[in-house]
C-alpha cells in the first residue's frame, strides 16, 4: 500500500518522435489521489495514469476538454484489482494512451456504495456481468456507453487487451459519435427504470412465499459440501438465517440440516483461518477447501451471528468455538485503538496470494517436532505435495475423534496437542510479514459487526464483548455523526468524509438497538429511534421504499436504490427490519406503515430469487409472524432479574423483542411497551404477549420459560 506523502509526483508519459521512433518522455506534476483518505485510491497514487478522485474538477475538465471519462472502481483488498493496477496503470505505455484519450477517475467502491450501484448496473447490463475492478467508459456527462471488469494487457482468457480497449474506445468516441450518445441515452434510460421500485403484479406477501422461497433453495442445496450450487462458493450468512427462521416456523427438519451440513463445512474448510479465527471472502472450489484469501468485516459479522445462532440452537462446541475464535480475530487484528473496525485484510502479501496463510509439511515439523507434526498433519491435511501451489491450506481433513480411535488415545489427549500445536503455528506465523489492512472504519459495517458483538456478549456471557461493542458505538456516534448526520467512512489523521448512505443509518440504527437489548441502557434506544427518523426524513421514497442516498445527495445521472442482497443485506432491507422492530417497541404506525409497504413490493423477487434476497426473507418472517414481546421490571443485578433475563438470553429467539424497566427509572417514557408494568409482590416480573394478547405475569423463571415455549 503505497504511503501517504504530502507531495506525491506523478510520472506523466508522453509520446515524442526521437530519431523517427516513439519514445516516452517522463513529465512530473502533482498526482490527485495523494491527499485522498481512502487506502485504494493511495495504492494508486504512485502511478503514472493521471488519476482524479471523483469530483466536480474531474467532470469539468472533461467537458471543457470533450474527452470521455475512463471511470475505475475497486477496492482495497481486491486481488483482481491488484493484479490490474500492477499489469495497466502502472505501465508507462497504457499510461500514456489513458492520460492522452481520457479523463481518468479512480473510486473506493466502499467509500462510494452509490457510483459504484449505478455504474455496477450499467456494466452488468452490456456485458451480462459484473465485478472488480470494474472499468467503465463514460461521456463527459457521466453516462456509460461502455464497459467490463478486468482486461488483461495482452490478450488472453478469450480478452481483448486493455490497450486495444483504450484505443477503440477512443477511436470511436471521435468518429462515432452519434451511435455512442444514442446508446448512453438508452443505458441512462435502463438505470432510471431499474431504480424504480417494482409493483406488486398481482403478487402478494405471505407464508407461501416463504415456503416456495425455502423450496427453490433446497433445490440447489449441495448435499455433500453444503452451500448452494457449485463453484465458487460464497458463505451464504443471509439464506442461512433465514432458513434457520424457516425451521423455526415450519419444524421443517431439513432445513436445519441444510444449515448445520453448511456451517459445519465451512468450518471445517480453509475458508476457516483454522489458526487465527476468521473467515476468508470466498471458496474459489465447491469443497470450501481454497479460498480468496482476503478477509472482509461484513463476512465475519454476518457469519459470527449465524453460527452463534446454530450454537443456541444445537449447542454444538464447534460452533461456539468459531464465533469465539472469530470475535476474539477481529479484536486482535480488526480493531483500532479507537474502538472503531478495520473494513478488510488483503489476500496478497509480498505480491503472493495467500502467503500468510500457507505451510509446508518441512515447518510445520520444525515447530512443532515429528511426533505432535504427525498427527496436526493428519488434522489439518498437510502434505509434502501440497493443496495449493505446493504448499498447504489448513482444513479439517480428520476429526480428533477419528485420530483418536485410529491410535488409540483418549480424545482429550488429541485435542491438547492440536490446541498447542494451534497456538505454537499461530505465533510463528504472527512473525510473518502480514497482509495490509484497510483501516477504513464504514459505518455500516461497523454496524453489523457491532451487532455480533453485543449480542454474543448476552448470549455467551462474555462481558469483554460488549465492552468492544459500546466502545464502538460511542466512536460511531462521535467521530463519525457530524450535525446530527451519520458520516460514510473515517480513518484516522483524515477524518469522517462523505455523506453515510441508507445501509449505514439502517445498519449502525439496528446495531444500538441490539446494543439497548443486550444493556437496557435508554439512551442506546433513543439513538437507534433518532437514526431511524433520519431515515423517515431524508430516504423515504414517497411512492414506497427508501433511496439509497439522502434528498441532499450529490445528484449523479440517478438516484439509486439498490434492493437485491448482495455480500451485505440490502439498506432497503435493513431499513424494513429495523422499522418493523421499533414498531413493536413504540407502536409508532409510521414504522410498520413504511416497513410494509417496501416488503409487499419485494414479495415476487423474494419468492423467484431466495439466494439474492435472504435478509428480506427473514425480515418477512418476522413480518408475518406477529412478534413476542416481554417487558421485564424488576431491580437491576437482583438474582430474580437475572434469573428472568437469563431465560429470554438463552435460546434463539428472532421474534422475542425484551424490554427491561429498572424501578424508579425513566424507561417507561421513552418505551411505550413498558407502561403499566409493575413488579408482583417485590419481585422481578416478566410480562409476555403476542399481538394483542397478553399471558398473565409470571416472577418464576420456569414459567416464563413455558410461556416462551407455548409462543413459537
Amino acid at each position: 500500500m503505497a504511503e501517504k506523502k504530502s507531495l506525491s509526483l506523478l510520472a506523466l508519459f508522453v509520446i515524442v518522435p526521437v530519431e523517427q521512433a516513439w519514445k516516452w518522455k517522463v513529465i512530473e506534476m502533482p498526482n490527485r489521489l495523494s491527499s485522498e483518505a481512502s487506502p485504494y485510491l493511495l495504492q494508486h497514487a504512485e502511478n503514472p495514469v493521471d488519476w482524479y478522485p471523483w469530483g466536480e474538477e474531474a467532470l469539468t475538465r472533461a467537458r471543457v476538454e470533450d474527452k470521455p471519462i475512463f471511470l475505475s472502481i475497486g477496492y482495497a483488498s481486491c486481488h483482481w484489482c491488484h493484479v490490474m493496477a500492477h499489469e495497466s496503470f502502472e505501465d508507462p505505455e497504457t499510461a500514456a494512451i489513458m492520460n492522452e484519450h481520457f479523463v481518468n477517475i479512480k473510486v473506493d467502491r466502499e467509500e462510494r456504495p452509490d457510483l459504484d450501484a449505478i455504474y455496477m448496473t450499467a456494466v452488468a447490463a452490456m456485458s451480462g456481468q459484473g465485478g472488480w475492478p470494474m472499468s467503465v467508459f463514460l461521456t463527459p456527462d457521466g453516462i456509460p456507453f461502455y464497459g467490463g471488469t478486468y482486461f488483461p494487457p495482452e490478450e488472453r482468457y478469450g480478452m481483448p487487451s486493455f490497450k486495444r480497449v483504450l484505443l477503440a474506445v477512443a477511436r470511436a468516441y471521435r468518429e462515432e459519435r452519434e451511435k455512442i450518445l444514442e446508446s448512453s441515452s438508452q443505458l441512462l434510460a435502463y438505470l432510471r427504470q431499474n431504480m424504480q421500485l417494482p409493483r406488486l403484479n398481482g403478487k402478494d406477501l405471505s407464508v407461501r412465499t416463504l415456503d416456495q422461497a425455502y423450496i427453490q433453495l433446497s433445490s440447489t442445496f449441495d448435499e455433500i459440501y453444503g452451500g448452494f450450487g457449485g463453484a465458487p462458493k460464497f458463505p451464504p450468512a443471509l439464506v442461512l438465517e433465514f432458513l434457520l427462521r424457516h425451521y423455526l416456523r415450519t419444524g421443517e427438519e431439513r432445513a436445519l440440516q441444510m444449515v448445520y451440513r453448511t456451517l459445519t463445512r465451512m468450518a471445517h474448510g480453509g475458508i476457516y483461518d483454522q489458526l487465527g479465527g476468521g473467515f476468508h471472502r470466498y471458496a474459489t472450489d465447491a469443497r470450501w477447501l481454497v479460498p480468496h484469501f482476503e478477509k472482509m468485516l461484513y463476512d465475519n459479522a454476518l457469519l459470527s451471528r449465524v453460527y452463534l445462532h446454530a450454537w443456541q440452537l444445537s449447542g454444538l462446541p464447534l460452533y461456539r468455538r468459531v464465533v469465539e475464535q472469530t470475535l476474539d480475530y477481529v479484536v486482535r487484528e480488526m480493531t483500532l485503538a479507537e474502538g472503531g473496525f478495520c473494513s478488510a485484510q488483503d489476500a496478497d502479501t509480498e505480491g503472493e496470494e495467500g502467503k500468510f496463510y500457507l505451510w509446508s509439511s518441512e515447518e510445520i515439523k520444525a515447530l512443532l517436532g515429528q511426533s505432535d507434526a504427525e498427527l496436526v498433519s493428519r488434522h489439518f491435511g498437510v502434505t509434502e505435495r501440497g493443496n495449493f501451489e505446493g504448499r498447504n491450506i489448513l482444513h479439517v481433513a480428520l476429526e480428533p475423534e477419528d485420530i483418536a480411535a485410529s491410535e488409540q488415545r483418549e480424545v482429550e489427549s488429541v485435542q491438547a496437542v492440536l490446541e498447542r500445536a494451534r497456538q505454537i503455528l499461530l505465533q510463528a506465523r504472527s512473525q510473518r510479514i502480514r497482509p495490509d489492512r484497510d483501516e477504513k472504519v464504514i459505518t455500516a459495517w461497523n454496524g453489523l459487526m457491532m451487532s455480533a458483538f453485543a449480542e454474543a456478549a448476552r448470549s455467551l456471557g462474555r462481558p469483554d464483548y460488549l465492552a468492544v461493542a459500546e466502545r464502538n458505538a460511542e466512536f460511531i456516534l462521535k467521530e463519525l455523526r457530524k450535525e446530527g448526520h451519520l458520516m460514510r467512512s473515517w480513518r484516522q489523521g483524515m477524518g469522517a468524509r462523505h455523506q453515510a448512505y441508507l445501509e449505514d443509518y439502517a445498519a449502525y440504527a439496528k446495531a444500538l438497538l441490539t446494543l439497548y437489548q443486550t444493556t437496557f441502557e435508554v439512551r442506546w434506544f433513543l439513538e437507534a429511534r433518532g437514526l431511524a427518523e433520519v431515515i423517515l426524513e431524508r430516504f423515504l421514497d414517497p411512492e414506497g421504499g427508501f433511496f439509497d442516498t439522502r434528498d441532499d445527495h450529490e445528484q449523479v445521472l440517478v438516484r439509486p436504490r439498490q434492493l437485491q442482497d448482495s455480500a451485505t443485506p440490502s439498506g432497503n432491507a435493513m431499513a424494513a427490519d429495523l422499522l418493523l422492530h421499533l414498531a413493536t417497541y413504540t407502536g409508532d404506525s409510521r414504522y410498520y406503515d413504511a416497513a410494509e409497504t417496501i416488503l409487499r413490493s419485494m414479495s415476487a423477487f423474494m419468492e423467484r430469487y431466495p439466494s439474492s434476497f435472504g435478509h428480506w426473507l427473514s425480515v418477512a418472517a418476522y413480518y408475518l409472524a406477529p412478534p413476542v414481546i416481554v417487558a421485564v421490571v424488576g431491580f437491576p443485578g437482583a438474582p430474580d432479574t437475572t434469573r428472568l433475563l437469563d431465560v429470554l438470553f438463552r435460546g434463539y429467539r428472532p421474534h422475542v423483542n425484551i424490554a427491561f424497566s429498572p424501578c424508579d427509572s425513566d424507561a417507561t417514557e421513552h418505551i411505550p411497551l413498558l407502561r403499566g408494568r409493575t413488579m408482583r409482590d417485590g419481585q422481578a416480573t416478566a410480562y409476555v404477549c403476542r399481538g394483542f394478547v397478553c399471558q398473565p405475569p409470571v416472577v418464576d423463571a420456569g414459567e416464563l420459560e413455558d410461556q416462551l415455549k407455548q409462543m413459537r
